[in-house]
């Protein structure tokens, strides 16, 4: 077996199903099987994925949310592949992006790990692609504000090149270095064991590497990062990563860093609180109730959207073609036939922040936005 892709889902059923469609279409001649390990989803997540997929996946359910290092190493060690990819359930690969990766680590075999060029929801670069290991010195930089070391911002975008923390949201692993230095560090319930694993790869002697190849990430729609509970799992996880690697140096060291990862932490929840307070007395303004949809596909797409469009009284404008797309919120992309997922990667490049990215399938029936599901 060439390659193993591993998604971990919790509730988040259609956005997962679109990930495994654009895995399939990615991997049409790599040889491949596909493992979705559910947290114990509550949402009907099983019952739908064996509806969709039957023996096309290969489906483990937990009585437990085991969290996300400890549910991909189930998968891990059922897998036979050459190459792992860990695979986040809300993004979705271009048709080329998958291929690119494996080549690429075919043809350097240093590389122990390699990272793609991800999109947000709006077509803008996601700066968490490329990372550096949060040294003393880093995150004490990147605490003041100064994050272009840590981001590794003086890279390429559009060429190959070396970094030291791979994205969890799409991490492919040769199986031979997960061999050598490990699987994922089971501490860390959600965040931090991609830095935790992408710093061990590179102890064991290997290489990684960012790869301009293209996804879009819906960025925590499996997670609530507006709770307090993402805000407590998050920095415990810098804590855990901390005090694993770094908790042998002078207590000069270790203390300023601490404190400052809990004091933003404090931070970070103090502008929760004051955010739902102000929305709590009226004063908050939300845009959602406003946002402006142009649906774009095949003429059996647009009807079957025009009709969503009156039940669920969304504002919304409907082209056939790229030239008649207006002003808008969320552009929506039929992705059955008429647009594949490279097509659309490449239009939310191109215009890159100018609105999100929407799609929708006839074959479920589903509008999947960065903020919701319409059905």
């Amino acid at each position: 077996m060439k390659l193993s892709v591993i998604i971990v889902n919790y509730n988040v059923r259609y956005y997962i199903e679109q990930c495994i469609n654009s895995v399939e279409r990615a991997t049409k001649d790599i040889e491949t099987e596909i493992f979705v390990v559910d947290n114990h989803s509550t949402d009907g997540s099983v019952p739908y994925l064996r509806r969709r997929f039957g023996k096309r996946i290969e489906l483990i359910e937990s009585n437990h949310n085991l969290g996300f290092a400890r549910a991909n190493n189930k998968a891990i060690r059922e897998s036979t592949g050459e190459y792992v990819l860990l695979l986040n359930p809300d993004t979705f690969v271009g048709e080329d992006a998958i291929r690119q990766v494996v080549d690429f680590l075919d043809a350097h075999p240093k590389a122990g790990g390699v990272g793609v060029k991800m999109h947000n929801a709006d077509g803008t670069l996601a700066r968490e692609s490329r990372r550096g290991i949060p040294t003393p010195f880093v995150s004490m930089l990147k605490m003041f504000g100064f994050s272009k070391r840590y981001y590794m911002s003086y890279l390429s975008w559009d060429e190959p090149g070396r970094i030291e923390v791979i994205s969890g949201a799409f991490c492919m692993v040769r199986r031979k270095v997960l061999d050598e230095v490990g699987l994922l560090d089971k501490d860390f319930f959600m965040y931090g064991e991609d830095i935790d694993l992408s710093y061990r790869i590179l102890k064991g002697g290997y290489e990684n590497w960012f790869v301009p190849a293209n996804i879009l990430h819906y960025k925590g729609e499996s997670t609530q990062k507006s709770s307090f509970r993402y805000v407590h799992v998050f920095y415990q996880a810098m804590i855990i990563f901390f005090r694993k690697h770094y908790g042998h140096l002078s207590l000069l060291f270790t203390i300023p860093i601490q404190v400052a990862i809990y004091l933003r932490a404090f931070i970070a929840l103090i502008g929760m609180q004051n955010s739902k307070m102000w929305h709590s007395i009226g004063l908050g303004y939300d845009k959602d109730f406003a946002t402006q949809f142009c649906f774009i596909g095949s003429g059996a797409m647009l009807n079957e959207c025009k009709k969503l469009a009156r039940r669920k009284a969304l504002d919304a404008t409907f082209c056939k073609n790229i030239e008649e797309i207006g002003a808008c919120d969320v552009l929506v992309f039929e992705v059955d036939d008429k647009y594949n997922y490279e097509d659309v990667l490449a239009y939310a490049r191109e215009h890159a922040g100018t609105f999100e990215i929407g799609t929708y399938s006839r074959k479920n029936h589903v509008l999947i936005t960065p903020k919701e599901i319409i059905q």
